[in-house]
């Protein structure tokens, strides 16, 4: 669920000036509030998934999400162009790999208590440190190397209960699995939001990314032919609810954690990404009767610890290259 801001450099009007300004506290209740709605999701996700496919769910999350994503297009004054685009291939490669990470992480939700598939969560920001190492040739110096070593142990430690134990394969340790691999496609996933963001705008990638989601997740269709537990259901009135309701909480958390960087810097706002784990043991106590084993908050603390310390140094490493630059830049007096 990564945000980023779009180059402006894209034929047409440029975007609307003055869009942004510095009140912290305003883009820290937005995040928040963005992470409370996101987590009424999971809870309708988890109690939807008992009863239709992981495809369906994933399909009702693009297809009533897009109604508030329009809405904020439509709100900036930007729904004409948020259509226009000059690189389809880069938005559908991403909708494959953003819809590959969704079908992975409603698997982990709906096949392990909420704190454990949140936990494993948090290795995304660790993992897009090693893709944008790999893939987009960023530096990345010992301290940070260190901090997604420290954070990857803590991952190993949330995902001890779920490996190794009873049958070779069974839900937990396939929701583990699911869980990490959702981590990845979200990590991959940000990268290729990076690489759009220099000629696509904010409102073209979530608006592609919405509707090709929407139309690709109807592929998950035929997995019903072959595994008769992944064929898609007629849903009763309740469940039916329950659809809308992922897709309507979905957006409108977008939409929250959107606003929430008008406000305030990334660095100030990415930290309290990690008051979902609050949320998850919250709402798995008390809905789903779930109490996190020991393990899971250890290893929960050390890669928190760890997520803390890579974002203060891109934070850090931030202001070093804007100082850089003002000293590289001649006077114009």
């Amino acid at each position: 669920m990564a945000n980023t801001r779009a180059d402006s450099r894209i034929s047409g009007p440029p975007a609307p000036t003055g869009m942004t300004r510095q009140a912290p506290l305003i883009g820290i209740a937005l995040k928040l509030a963005s992470t409370l709605v996101f987590f009424a999701m999971v809870t309708a996700l988890k109690i939807a998934a008992e009863r239709v496919p992981i495809g369906e769910l994933v399909f009702a999350r693009n297809f009533f999400g897009l109604f508030p994503v329009l809405i904020m297009v439509g709100m900036r004054r930007e729904l004409g162009l948020a259509f226009k685009t000059q690189n389809p291939k880069g938005h559908l490669v991403r909708a494959c790999i953003g819809l590959s990470a969704m079908v992975c992480m409603f698997t982990a939700f709906d096949l392990l208590p909420l704190p454990d598939a949140t936990a494993i969560n948090f290795a995304t920001p660790l993992l897009v440190v090693v893709l944008a190492y790999f893939l987009l040739g960023e530096q990345v110096r010992i301290y940070r190397w260190s901090a997604v070593g420290v954070g990857f142990l803590g991952i190993l430690v949330v995902l001890s209960p779920h490996l190794g134990e009873g049958a070779a394969v069974n839900a937990s340790t396939l929701g583990a699995v699911a869980g990490f691999l959702g981590a990845g496609f979200a990590a991959l996933a940000m990268i290729t939001v990076r690489k759009l963001c220099e000629t696509e705008r904010t409102s073209t990638i979530v608006t592609w990314f919405s509707l090709a989601a929407t139309l690709i997740s109807l592929l998950t269709i035929p997995a019903g032919w072959i595994w008769p537990s992944q064929a898609w259901v007629l849903p009763d009135l309740e469940t039916a609810g329950l659809l809308v309701l992922i897709g309507l909480f979905g957006g409108a958390g977008q939409i929250l954690l959107t606003q929430s960087y008008r406000y305030a810097d990334a660095s100030t706002i990415a930290p309290f990404d990690y008051i979902n784990m609050i949320w998850a043991i919250l709402i798995g106590w008390l809905v789903f009767a779930e109490e996190p084993v020991l393990e899971v908050i250890l290893g929960a603390v050390i890669v928190i610890a760890a997520g803390i310390f890579v974002i203060y140094r891109e934070h850090k490493l931030g202001l070093d290259r804007t100082k850089h630059r003002r000293a590289s830049t001649p006077s114009k007096s």
